[in-house]
């Protein structure tokens, strides 16, 4: 099984434009199947539409997408900001966010801490990365906690070592270091662009560095249900134009069009953690 899975997990890269990824997508295996048959039937469905491509030692190697252009944002001084009970018809055409820095992280697949280390330090608050990877929970379903050992490969999918959702973020955010932070699914462009205004950048969970990718449908040991994906990500959203969005990965930022940024992002339910305001 292992050896099965080792040589197909380097299959599953998805780099698929905008315009034919709701093709690829797969329907869900059925409850039926063991975990581990879900997995290969899932690898094995999608060979035909996938790029070979070699292994990839962490996710500060991350994929790259074609559509994301890099920048050389400098640091400047705050600037305004709209008061919270602005309206989405008060938003500017575009808005930046300056003063924010970023670093490389530290664990194989520990880009959640990184970007959560990154983005509280926005607000003022101090986390060392180490030991915030060390209060998440341990799970086999992401929504509950981080699945796997942070030190493992990047590409799987659960119950093989893989990472953790928003909720948990957000909850650790919340009991150890005090901020509002919120977990959910389903954030609109339209509330992402708010909070950027607002001049709160928002972490998002994506593939890859913005790329496309195919939804898999996994029941945890519980009989949970959740949506995971191979090669998931977290960036954090610092920017928006009318015809971009930029993120900041690793300490690198991009600007990216809105539909490919909405693509990758989609594929695990528009999933962010955002500062909730006083």
């Amino acid at each position: 099984m292992k050896n099965i899975l080792r040589k197909e997990r380097f299959l599953f890269l998805i780099f698929l434009s905008a315009c034919n990824v709701q093709s690829a997508i797969q329907t869900p295996v059925t409850s039926t199947l063991s975990v581990e048959e879900q997995v290969i039937k899932t690898l094995t469905a999608l060979q035909s539409v996938l790029t070979q491509t070699p292994a990839v030692s962490s996710q500060a190697d991350t994929l790259e997408n074609e559509y994301s252009v890099e920048i050389t944002q400098e640091v400047f001084q705050e600037p305004p900001t709209l008061t919270d009970n602005s309206s989405s018809q008060d938003l500017p055409v575009e808005y930046h966010i300056y003063n924010i820095l970023g670093h490389r992280q530290y664990f194989a697949i520990g880009c959640e801490a990184s970007a959560a280390m990154d983005w509280a330090a926005f607000f003022g608050i101090t986390i060392n990365e180490f030991n915030f990877q060390y209060q998440l929970p341990q799970s086999d379903n992401p929504d509950l906690g981080f699945v796997g050992s942070v030190e493992g490969p990047w590409g799987q999918v659960p119950p093989y070592a893989y990472g953790v959702h928003a909720e948990p973020i957000a909850k650790v955010l919340q009991e150890q270091y005090g901020m509002h932070a919120q977990g959910v699914k389903g954030f609109t462009l339209e509330q992402l662009k708010a909070e950027i205004a607002a001049n709160r950048p928002v972490i998002a969970w994506v593939i890859g560095n913005c790329v496309g990718g195919v939804p898999y449908e996994y029941t945890d040991s519980q009989g949970n249900t959740t949506t995971v994906a191979a090669y998931e990500h977290v960036v954090i959203v610092t920017g928006y134009t009318n015809e971009t969005i930029r993120y900041m990965n690793n300490g690198k930022f991009y600007d990216i069009p809105n539909e490919y940024f909405i693509n990758s992002w989609s594929v695990l339910g528009n999933m962010v953690v955002y500062l909730q305001s006083d």
